[in-house]
């Protein structure tokens, strides 16, 4: 199982988002039978196995064991990853695309290097995995509280430098055998706690 799947294709896409067919993916983070379920979630085990049927038509689920009852085989599912992105390429030309014109220093524009990111990343990871490889990559997450926007100013100033000064070493055009990586550095600010809404009163 995947730690996390990206889905591409917007049918696939589409049988994920229904809110049965979300539950039992969840559901089946272990692999479980349809009877076992229909239990969990409450409905027919006739419904749940046309949902089953659907997501495994997708790519969505898998078979993890078999066994017999009797007359019958009871098939035990579980789902291809522990969690989905939608990709954006599977909206197709309305997707988000950096390259379109925009201000560079909106947020428009931050959300679509991060739309551009997880697309080129699903294309890679697949053809990883159909070649056997191993996928290097490098991710930075940390989060700094600065104490007003002129300092903010002056990070974003000096990271500015630091990276030119990195990418000016490091960088090779000519070099037999050398393969190009995206940096991109996405900074905003982190959402505010949701506060606790007081009972109103009938």
């Amino acid at each position: 199982m995947l730690d996390v799947a990206v889905i591409d294709d917007p049918a696939a896409a589409a049988v994920a988002l229904d809110p049965i067919r979300r539950r039992l993916l969840a559901e089946l983070r272990e692999p479980a039978s349809a009877a076992a379920l229909a239990l969990r979630v409450d409905l027919p085990r006739q419904k749940v196995n046309y949902h089953l049927r659907t997501l495994e038509a997708h790519g969505l689920v898998e078979v993890a064991s078999q066994r017999r009852w009797g007359g019958l085989t009871e098939r035990r599912l579980v789902a291809t990853a522990s969690s989905y992105v939608v990709s954006p390429g599977a909206l197709g030309e309305v997707a988000a695309d950096p390259e379109r014109e925009m201000d560079r220093l909106s947020a428009s524009y931050l959300i679509a290097l991060a739309a551009r990111a997880v697309r080129e990343l699903s294309d890679l990871i697949r053809r990883a995995r159909e070649a056997r490889k191993h996928l290097a990559t490098m991710s930075i997450d940390t989060v700094i509280r600065f104490r007003s926007a002129q300092e903010r100013a002056a990070f974003s100033q000096e990271l500015t430098e630091a990276i030119n000064r990195l990418a000016a070493k490091y960088h090779d055009e000519s070099t037999p055998g050398g393969r190009s990586h995206r940096l991109v550095l996405l900074a905003h600010p982190l959402p505010l706690p949701t506060e606790p809404q007081e009972p109103t009163c009938p």
